[in-house]
């Protein structure tokens, strides 16, 4: 990359590590700067790190970052999301660690608010779980009541990652969360989007207290460094914006630690019964974009102990036992706790090798039939697969022969960081998106008519458990 071609520096705040990088003026990301985040603990739940240690690491992955950048002061930037602390105003001093998305502490919240989910689903397009900023802020303001009295009298500030160092490297000029952030609190009514009076007063979580919400893109908030922030988004909707087209007919298929399988929505429609609506980005006019989501929880767990790697296409559909690979859970549509792996006959027999194939099988069904609804309320003309998994040749290929409509793989690393980068220099969501077609022998039939089956076993599973 030459550097007197920079178009933006981005930014992601990730969980393990905290990455920078180039995007030139052809959308091409490069010069890539990383660093380990600060070491989370583990205790009982809760996961916690050292919020100044963070904060130290990002600046120094940026500032290495700018030395690269030729003058160019155009920031892009995306945060995990719902990981969050409470600081002091006056001297920026985290009062709490740096608590993250993972920690479970607000488990008691949704429990006592569960009489409520219908309603927080309606408003927020999201399920009542522990993961999310305001069940978690609530067990705590509960626990430290004396906290809640300093934060409504302005001494101190609670917020998401991103508001945390927006606030810091400001110089606390700018108090602020981007839509797609507040999106994902349980506080925001997505229709609005704008804090909920309805959903603060369920939480217990004053409307005041939080963080001014801002449009995603267009933001020219100007940076002590000298950098000017000009996009601020969630990592998994700068992953989107950087992998498919809102003006195309296309889907998403994120095969990670979980699997995220998402497609935008056409204006005014509402996602279905079950899955998640999700905001994924405000741009500079206002206006938001919309995606639908459905989710499979902890597949890389699942197939960590097995040899997934060896198994071949034909492995897939030999044998008549169908199974569930989500351990932690059905994720959207379904959110069922109670179904976890499950095997619709004994297992005990069988090879490690075969048991990889059976998972696999889970994983490629769950994805299609996701899928399969999306289409059904608007045609999909093609589907890209991203995520450390859409590696196995196994996926890609079984998702391939059970799809009706193309399937590309994006070889693409950094997607976060590419979409970030791109919302910052303006450019077309997917610009310079490179893409490996899967074939797919549609004239072998053995793989979709197993699908069609572990259809049915599934639903008659479903209503019976």
């Amino acid at each position: 990359m030459t550097a007197s071609g920079i178009s933006a520096i981005a930014l992601d705040l990730g969980t393990t590590s905290i990455k920078a990088g180039l995007l030139d003026m052809d959308g091409v990301l490069g010069n890539i700067v990383a660093e380990p985040t600060p070491k989370i603990t583990v205790t009982g739940g809760h996961y916690e790190s050292d919020a100044l240690a963070y904060a130290a690491a990002a600046e120094q992955v940026l500032d290495e970052c700018i030395t690269q950048a030729d003058g160019c002061k155009i920031l892009g930037l995306c945060s995990q999301r719902s990981s969050f602390l409470i600081w002091e105003r006056t001297t920026g001093q985290p009062l709490t660690p740096l608590i993250s998305w993972q920690d479970n502490r607000g488990a008691a919240s949704c429990e006592a608010l569960r009489v409520h989910e219908n309603l927080i689903r309606d408003l927020t397009g999201l399920p009542l779980t522990p993961y999310y900023f305001a069940p978690k802020l609530r067990t705590i303001l509960r626990n430290n009541p004396e906290w809640l009295a300093r934060l409504e009298r302005g001494e101190l500030l609670a917020g998401t990652l991103d508001a945390f160092l927006i606030w810091r490297w400001s110089g606390g000029k700018h108090f602020m969360t981007d839509a797609s952030m507040a999106a994902r609190t349980l506080l925001m009514d997505i229709r609005q989007q704008q804090w909920s009076p309805q959903l603060c007063g369920l939480f217990g979580i004053p409307l005041s207290i939080l963080p001014e919400i801002k449009p995603s893109a267009g933001l020219h908030l100007q940076l002590d460094n000298g950098l000017i922030l000009q996009a601020s988004v969630g990592d998994q909707s700068a992953a989107l914006i950087a992998s498919v087209s809102e003006e195309r007919a296309e889907a998403l298929v994120n095969l990670g630690t979980g699997c995220f399988v998402v497609r935008y929505l056409p204006d005014q429609k509402i996602a279905s019964d079950g899955y998640l609506r999700t905001l994924v980005y405000q741009d500079s006019t206002q206006h938001a974009h919309f995606a639908i989501e459905g989710t499979l929880n902890s597949i890389a767990a699942a197939l960590a102990s097995y040899p997934v790697g060896e198994c071949r296409i034909e492995d897939l559909f030999s044998g008549d036992i169908f199974c569930i690979a989500e351990p932690s859970g059905l994720g959207a549509p379904y959110f069922r706790n109670d179904l976890g792996i499950r095997f619709s006959r004994p297992v005990e027999h069988l090879t490690q090798q075969r048991i990889a194939a059976l998972l696999l099988e889970a994983v490629i069904f769950r994805v299609a039939r996701i899928l399969e609804d999306f289409h059904r309320e608007s045609a999909i003309e093609r589907v890209y697969l991203s995520g450390g998994l859409s590696e196995l040749t196994c996926l890609q290929q079984g998702i391939a022969r059970c799809v009706p409509f193309d399937v590309y793989r994006l070889p693409q690393a950094e997607s976060s960081l590419h979409g970030a980068a791109l919302l910052a220099a303006g450019m077309a969501p997917a610009f310079h998106r490179e893409a490996e077609k899967i074939p797919a022998a549609r004239d072998t039939h053995a793989l979709p008519e197993k699908y069609r089956r572990w259809k049915e076993w599934f639903d008659v599973l479903l209503d019976a458990v």
